[in-house]
């Protein structure tokens, strides 16, 4: 991977300079008009990356309905007509665990236990989520074990509970192991209601790391996937998964103290791995579809993030495999999205405001067409991919919207030809509908300081 100092960093014109081109004509020279989500037509766009190892499908908010609707049905064509055979969300690995047994027949389990029962519960406990997990299931009826798609999570955020899967597993399977990690792991136990602190007291000397012990712990589980004879073989890869949570997370809260870059790095380089863990594990020829958020999605080589010295998922991805890798893009210019002020507060519908006038969103919005997909990949016209070139505001909305400081809290830099491959609009758009939430005893506030 480029290091930030290798990146191409854009000219910026001075507040005194020519004001940037209108580029909206040409948008709407390319844009093709979206069909109907439900309709064949509309999967049928997006044959044109069935040749991808993966596909990258974003967002620019978390709670918005048609976004999750247009990944769904983006999904559905790539898993029946192209063989993809992984969906992987930027979600906790315990939780979409869960919805995986479910979807792929390993046992009970479905989005009324408590998966995702933590802040921010709607960003995957929704009906859109729901009903493609619905017909994910359904179609897995239908294949043989070994076939069925798999629905995993990449992120980082489950340092207590994916300790306790490691545990639980090992309690089942080797009474010895078990009490072994468990002296291993009691120097986190002090610290799983309130991880932060954990970082907060070690990265001032306060309190000595438990990285080795953890680290020891992962090693025991990678040897014993080694032996000769593994009766459950998901079971124990889904215990060593979590075992890697647990030193990721360890690693995370430590860097936290260190600067956002660092434990942003250090996430997205998280979910990096396990995506290629995956890949990986389910062998040659595998291919996986993404759903996280535009900023873990597009190339933050292309933004103000990877100016600043950030990488991510996609830049990763993009690095790892070429033209292997599909980066797509969604945004709008108003509506509504499901959000909280701050964290942790109350999840409610708010108004996203009209995009601001030197926005990409505002020379999307010019272009006229209320819903479309500008896809520039595989474009030859030099005029197009010169007009993309441009750096210009995008917006990005995450788990927390504040209107009043939009501009501050939600825009950033980015050059999108070199972000996204292409991009899918929506003009006006509405909330996701959040499903009721399970009382939980697990309060982690594992997710902060990102909104996204």
């Amino acid at each position: 991977m480029a290091s930030p100092s290798t990146r191409r960093v854009p000219h910026f014109r001075r507040p005194n300079e020519d004001a940037l081109p209108d580029v909206s004509d040409l948008l709407a020279r390319y844009a093709e008009p979206l069909p109907d989500m439900d309709s064949d037509t509309f999967g049928a766009l997006f044959d044109r990356y069935a040749d991808a190892r993966v596909v990258l499908i974003g967002e620019s908010t978390h709670g918005t309905a048609e976004f999750y609707r247009a990944r769904a049905a983006i999904t559905r064509r790539l898993i029946e007509q192209h063989g993809f055979s992984i969906v992987t969300v930027e979600a906790d690995w315990p939780d979409a665990a869960r919805i995986d047994r479910y979807v792929r027949g390993l046992g009970p389990s479905s989005l009324e236990e408590h998966a995702f029962a933590r802040f921010p519960t709607w960003m995957w406990r929704n009906t859109e989520v729901e009903s493609f997990t619905r017909w994910l299931e359904g179609f897995n009826a239908t294949l043989p074990s070994e076939a069925r798609v798999e629905f995993r999570g990449l992120d980082i955020y489950s340092l207590r509970s994916s300790l306790q899967e490691v545990l639980r597993y090992l309690d089942e399977t080797d009474a010895e192991h078990a009490r072994e990690a468990r002296d291993r792991y009691a120097c986190l136990s002090p610290w799983l209601e309130d991880p932060a602190r954990y970082g907060h007291f070690v990265e001032r000397g306060a309190e000595h790391s438990c990285e080795a012990k953890v680290v020891e712990q992962l090693y025991a589980l990678l040897e014993k996937r080694l032996e000769n004879c593994i009766a459950d073989e998901e079971s124990l890869f889904q215990a060593t998964q979590n075992a890697r949570v647990v030193w990721a997370a360890e690693q995370y809260y430590r860097a936290m103290f260190r600067g956002s870059g660092t434990s942003w790095n250090l996430r997205d380089r998280h979910m990096f791995d396990t995506l290629q863990r995956l890949l990986e594990n389910r062998g040659p020829g595998a291919k996986a579809v993404v759903w996280a958020h535009n900023a873990h999605v597009g190339n933050s080589g292309a933004t103000a993030m990877g100016w600043r010295g950030e990488f991510n998922l996609g830049e990763l991805c993009r690095t790892a495999f070429g033209r292997q890798a599909v980066l797509l893009g969604m945004s709008t210019d108003r509506g509504e999205v499901v959000a909280a002020d701050k964290w942790d507060g109350d999840t409610r519908v708010m108004q996203v405001l009209p995009s601001r006038e030197d926005s990409w969103e505002r020379q999307f919005l010019k272009a006229g067409i209320p819903a479309s997909l500008t896809s520039w990949r595989d474009h030859t016209d030099q005029a197009l991919h010169e007009a993309l070139a441009e750096p210009r505001l995008e917006r990005a909305i995450g788990v927390i919207y504040r209107p009043g400081t939009e501009r501050y809290s939600h825009y950033f830099e980015a050059v999108l030809n070199e972000q996204f491959d292409a991009l899918l609009w929506f003009e006006q758009t509405y909330a996701l509908t959040p499903l009721p939430t399970p009382s939980s005893d697990s309060r982690e506030r594992d997710t902060f300081p990102f909104g996204v």
